[in-house]
């Protein structure tokens, strides 16, 4: 292990970067946030923290959680005029190592970690320890990882299986549904369940029930229907919310069901945790289990909401440290080798 060194983990949006110092057992401190349009580039906010917290003398490992594909060595950022090359990042930084990831990976290495006060659990059996893990996150998109555990090194590690689950059809299962995706199929080609499960898709699922009813205005901004259904002051907006869960439900189900996920299906995001008693109540839940002939699969696996406050820098401190031990069992095994 390198002697002087220090662990950052940062989490950045197309708003604010998060970004702060972690430890070996999994905790962080210094967490600090930067509005990112305030900087020129990303490279000027990470040297702006390094100098602060004075650490430019230090070996730094590094783990960036990105709302962005990361695959390549150009990061390009969807909500930002933000690119560069990981690799020259890494020099200009003068970085030890740098790992970049999608900002659902690190939600999904998240939770593992998380603790009760972190998590609402809402129906469903305990979860099955090892087994695989599911979470699906509502916001600006719909967001889609999955987290299996695998021996790494001859020791077990949690794995991030990421795609664009967000993006498969939209499948409507009773009248109403069917009506909300003839009035999206109006607008798109391909209606994925993202049109409906996201901030833009409470407004959609709004729109397509307005859309035969004069008296109601035919938009509204999400927080706007999400407050007047709380508030029962208008019965469009209300149907529009318990839509949004149904259907929330069912696509978490079909999760369940993909993966065998019986660790346990989290929804991760900022909606929900906006109207969590409303959210148990909801039908979210009885969508989640009706499955024909799987209904007693699902029964037995729990589901939660994430309500954690960073979940993105949890997520990414856990993967840097495990990438750290694996890293280190390695070079001990090299030394074995060599010492033969």
């Amino acid at each position: 292990m390198l002697e002087n060194l220090v662990n950052i983990v940062a989490d950045i949006g197309g708003t604010n970067l998060r970004i702060g110092i972690a430890q070996q057992d999994g905790s962080y401190h210094a967490l600090t946030v930067y509005q990112c349009a305030k900087y020129a580039s990303l490279a000027q906010v990470i040297s702006d923290f390094i100098e602060k917290e004075q650490l430019a003398e230090k070996a730094i490992n590094a783990c960036f959680a990105i709302a962005c594909p990361v695959e390549n060595d150009l990061v390009v950022m969807t909500n930002l005029p933000w690119q560069f090359s990981k690799t020259e990042l890494k020099a200009t930084l003068g970085l030890n190592k740098l790992l970049l990831i999608n900002d659902f990976t690190a939600i999904a290495h998240a939770i593992p970690m998380l603790s009760d006060d972190q998590k609402v659990k809402i129906g469903g059996g305990e979860p099955v320890v090892d087994k695989p893990i599911s979470v699906c996150g509502p916001g600006t998109g719909l967001g889609v990882a999955n987290l299996i555990r695998q021996k790494v090194q001859q020791e077990d590690a949690w794995v991030s299986l990421s795609g664009e689950g967000g993006h498969v059809d939209f499948a409507p299962v009773d009248a109403q549904e069917m009506e909300i995706l003839a009035y999206l199929q109006t607008k798109y080609q391909h209606v994925s369940y993202e049109q409906l499960l996201s901030g833009l898709g409470i407004e959609q699922i709004y729109q397509a029930l307005a859309s035969n009813n004069s008296s109601v205005a035919s938009e509204l901004p999400a927080q706007d229907i999400t407050a007047r259904a709380l508030a029962n002051q208008c019965e469009v907006c209300a149907l529009a919310l318990a839509q949004f869960c149904k259907t929330l439900g069912s696509f978490a189900g079909n999760l369940a069901l993909t993966l065998g996920s019986f660790g346990g299906v989290y929804i991760a995001g900022g909606i929900v945790p906006r109207f969590i008693e409303y959210f148990k109540e909801s039908d979210f839940r009885l969508r989640f289990e009706e499955k024909g002939r799987m209904t007693g699969l699902n029964q037995n696996i729990p589901t939660y909401v994430i309500t954690a406050s960073q979940p993105g820098i949890l997520g990414a401190t856990a993967y840097l440290m495990q990438d750290n031990l694996q890293h280190e069992l390695q070079d001990d095994i090299q030394e074995k080798k060599e010492a033969l």
